[in-house]
């Protein structure tokens, strides 16, 4: 491996270096921030001298350049043998520690994971989310491969753009057309179900059949259990299948594609699933994972809660139909710090998909509570006051009343409010408040500085939760 050499105050990061016949690469740190060097002749332009070659910002564009230049960083879609862990990473500098927690494991990670709501209130997009995965992976000079998820996707411009950039794995969040019928009179479920188009057709496809489904017995609709998946759902299968067509007709060589029904206030029966994947299978959707609302208390930052038969007995049926109709992975969404789950899913699913996001914003404010108490004070600070905005959207049980004033609270005991649970989920639903404001600022430049604290921190937390999966001893 060809050495570099740089000026005074600046260093490279070893595992970045790499050759092609004309160039050398890497990825270099200095006074004022992270680049790209370049050394040789190369199609990168417009770059600042350094040393005796160039640097260049680390924007998308840079980005895009690297991925020609270096194919294996291009997003691919998920293998079909292996399970997958989606590494939301709100603060786009998380990428070195997901890699260092999935490398040794049988994990495909998919590096590059947002939301359009995620990117609203962190002021990014989904091409910087995908630069920094690229270049998060060009640092740590990881080349097994990994997906992009532009993640709950609301409408069909969002998943085109994402498209257009190279993303690999599209999730459709349909949730703006599920209707929750728990809160809908008898009368008033029968009344939307004659507006639905396809009401009689499902009538005549789903009444008096009998679905087996091998491990999970025999399953049977009642006329009223029908009508009310039918209402909850039909409109949302619908917009799932238009969605994907579009993204068909874009992407002719294939991609990954989830459907999320997940963000209801009530589970997902085992009627409702077979709905939804017996209808997108005859509208010809082919998903990769589907993410149902699963029983229990599925909130984010923190640890399941439930009855965890209840759970097993449930999970048992849904991986059934899954297998039934497709072979497709279940998703667990809110995955973060769910340790309870980890061995049951790993178990009953063998191959699974699960997010995590905001977990790897609560470890940088960890590692800022250890090193900087100062700031960490001032981020809980404004969670707090921004709290009763920010829980908009969130199901969370966190009450603020509950954490003790910071005044008394002693530099040594402030990690302990990033895992504690109130408090915990104050700080993971305010990320968007404090990156948006001037502590954003901060807090990243502190991450800079401290880098290394945060990815060995990153690479132990998210660790732990592949060693609960199974996948990491």
């Amino acid at each position: 491996m060809k050495s570099i050499e740089l000026p005074t105050g600046w260093q490279a990061y070893a595992a970045s270096i790499r050759q092609t016949d004309t160039a050398t690469y890497a990825l270099v740190r200095g006074p004022d921030g992270k680049f790209l060097y370049v050394e040789g002749r190369s199609s990168f332009t417009g770059g600042a001298p350094l040393g005796r070659g160039y640097r260049y910002p680390l924007t998308p564009e840079t980005a895009t350049g690297l991925r020609e230049v270096f194919p294996w960083l291009k997003p691919r879609r998920i293998p079909a043998n292996r399970p997958s862990f989606g590494f939301g990473d709100r603060l786009g500098l998380a990428t070195p520690g997901h890699i260092r927690a999935v490398r040794g494991t049988a994990v495909f990670p998919i590096l590059a994971q947002q939301s359009v709501r995620e990117n609203a209130r962190t002021g990014r997009n989904f091409a910087q989310v995908l630069a920094s995965a690229v270049f998060g992976a060009f640092q740590e000079g990881y080349t097994d491969g990994f997906g992009a998820d532009a993640d709950h996707l609301k409408r069909i411009d969002d998943a085109l753009e994402a498209a257009r950039l190279g993303y690999t794995f599209f999730t459709c969040d349909p949730s703006d057309y599920v209707v929750t019928v728990e809160e809908l009179s008898p009368g008033e479920v029968e009344e939307r179900f004659s507006a639905l188009e396809r009401g009689e057709e499902w009538k005549a496809e789903y009444l008096g059949r009998t679905f087996s489904i091998p491990g999970a017995g025999e399953l049977e609709f009642t006329e009223e259990s029908l009508v009310r998946a039918a209402v909850k759902y039909g409109r949302a299968v619908e917009f799932a299948a238009e969605m994907y067509r579009t993204l068909a007709e874009k992407l002719p060589d294939g991609f990954d594609y989830e459907v999320s029904v997940d963000e209801t206030e009530s589970p997902t029966s085992p009627l409702e699933h077979l709905f939804v994947a017996r209808e997108l299978d005859r509208l010809g959707v082919r998903v990769t994972s589907l993410a149902p609302r699963f029983v229990g208390a599925m909130e984010k930052g923190v640890d399941w809660r439930g009855d965890m038969d209840e759970f097993k007995r449930a999970l048992r049926v849904h991986v059934a139909i899954a297998k039934r109709f497709g072979g497709y992975r279940l998703s667990l969404h809110s995955g973060s710090d769910k340790f309870s789950l980890y061995p049951v899913i790993a178990e009953s699913t063998g191959i699974w998909h699960v997010k995590t996001a905001g977990t790897s914003y609560l470890v940088a404010l960890a590692v800022a509570a250890k090193r900087n108490p100062d700031l960490f004070r001032r981020i809980v600070r404004l969670s707090l006051d921004r709290f009763a905005e920010d829980r908009a959207t969130y199901h969370l049980s966190a009450d603020p009343t509950r954490i003790p004033p910071l005044d008394t609270v002693a530099d040594s005991e402030l990690p302990g409010l990033v895992s504690a649970h109130d408090s915990r989920q104050v700080l993971h639903v305010g990320f968007g408040s404090v990156l948006n404001s001037s502590l954003g600022d901060e807090l990243k430049r502190f991450l800079v500085e401290y880098e290394e604290d945060y990815s060995e921190a990153l690479a132990m937390h998210l660790g732990r939760h592949l060693e609960g999966l199974g996948v990491k001893g």
